[in-house]
């Protein structure tokens, strides 16, 4: 990119993510003349985009009442429903199936290109971008904004650049530093943790059986009133699925005070009750009794999960279900509602990383995603201290606040 150096853009994107395009693509349809600049500090776009939902791009969540909705975002509920009826999960649907780009809604309610691959949602945006002529430079890292004379100085490491607004997406970070050119600019920023992790507990039994997999399973952090339920995934590391993504979201303040250390009680199936259990293993001895329990799991209990449970309630794998003493056998109940793992740190979920906290919502407008402090600047996406859990709701919100960015940059630029 080579701009005369009286060049003012109309508008510059901070942060080449999806946020940033769809940001500046939302500018340029409802000013068709509007000269936008997008900058991207590395040499890739999109690449959240990329990775996302395993390389299939977890577009958004299939449209519920604005209030349920908005109740799958740990910070930022409130704000989101008011943000949700501007722009909503239906209305993404829409603008990309305008675009050519069909989704379609899993049994969880996630949802996804048709083609199955997120290259169609980079391909659709990097389309429009040339289509409407929007500028990307990547590799040009903006070191400082300032304001004078009703116009954006950026000092970038590719040179200067003057624009009349600025839409910043930098997306998150749990480092400090990324915020540091708006703490410059007197933008509160609220306190930051990580978010969407997994558990790691190294030392532990489970890890061989990494791999196994449950749908139901509810899990709670002992000490606390933290507790999700969902699919878990024991891994070589620990605990994934989405009811410790879940956890990880709903909890990432707690957890951060507690360094990420603290037992967490697994049910391996959420409708475990020592009542049910009971019930379950008195049919089991009654049908089966002379039969070894080694060879008869609790449904949805896999087999080799079921081994170790019986191995650590010290049941012998020749015992018959009729010969287990009542002490083993409530231990083997115990197991089963309420097994005890101690977790000692994270691990990244992939590559999906999501940040709790960033630009503080009372000092944004949320009816145009301006700073309240200095008009003309814009905020979207994960910068803002919104995060979701996981299911498409962290790239709805991007959507939702780069839309209304987007209405009133062009809103301020038709009224000049």
């Amino acid at each position: 990119m080579t701009q005369q150096h009286n060049h003012i853009y109309d508008a510059v994107v901070i942060g080449g993510g999806a946020a940033g395009f769809f940001g500046a693509i939302n500018i340029v349809e409802r000013h068709r003349s509007a000269s936008v600049l997008i900058v991207e500090k590395t040499s890739q776009v999109l690449s959240k985009v990329k990775v996302s939902g395993g390389g299939r791009c977890n577009v958004t969540h299939q449209q519920l009442p604005l209030k349920t909705f908005a109740k799958h975002y740990p910070r930022g509920e409130r704000e989101l429903r008011s943000l949700l009826q501007e722009f909503s999960s239906t209305d993404i649907q829409k603008w990309l199936e305008e675009k050519g780009v069909l989704l379609k809604t899993e049994a969880d309610g996630r949802m996804f290109p048709e083609s199955n691959t997120s290259q169609t949602i980079i391909d659709c945006f990097t389309k429009e971008i040339q289509k409407k002529n929007i500028t990307v430079k990547t590799s040009c890292a903006v070191i400082n904004v300032c304001k004078k004379d009703n116009l954006f100085h950026l000092t970038t490491s590719e040179g200067e650049l003057r624009t009349k607004y600025v839409l910043a997406c930098t997306g998150g970070s749990p480092n400090s530093n990324h915020y540091n050119w708006l703490k410059e600019l007197s933008q509160s920023i609220t306190p930051l943790y990580p978010s969407l992790f997994t558990f790691n507990a190294a030392d532990h039994l489970l890890k061989n059986l990494a791999g196994v997999a449950l749908p139901h399973c509810r899990i709670r952090i002992r000490n606390s009133k933290l507790e999700e339920e969902g699919p878990l995934l024991i891994t070589h590391w620990g605990l994934s699925g989405p009811a410790v993504l879940k956890l990880s979201a709903w909890g990432a303040v707690e957890l951060a005070e507690r360094q990420y250390s603290f037992d967490a009680l697994i049910a391996w199936d959420h409708s475990f009750t020592e009542a049910s259990l009971k019930e379950k293993i008195n049919a089991l001895i009654k049908e089966q009794g002379k039969k070894k329990i080694h060879n008869t799991s609790i449904d949805p209990v896999p087999k080799r999960l079921w081994e170790l449970l019986l191995l650590q309630s010290d049941i012998d794998e020749e015992q018959t279900w009729n010969n287990v003493s009542q002490k083993k056998m409530n231990k083997l109940i115990e197991h089963l509602m309420s097994y005890p793992l101690t977790v000692k740190g994270k691990t990244t979920f992939k590559e999906e990383f999501v940040t709790a906290g960033g630009v503080s919502l009372k000092d944004v407008h949320l009816h145009s995603m301006e700073s309240i402090t200095i008009p003309g600047l814009h905020f979207a996406g994960e910068l803002l201290n919104i995060d979701g859990i996981t299911g498409g709701f962290n790239f709805q919100a991007a959507w939702s606040t780069a839309f209304i960015a987007a209405k009133n940059i062009v809103t301020s630029l038709n009224k000049k």
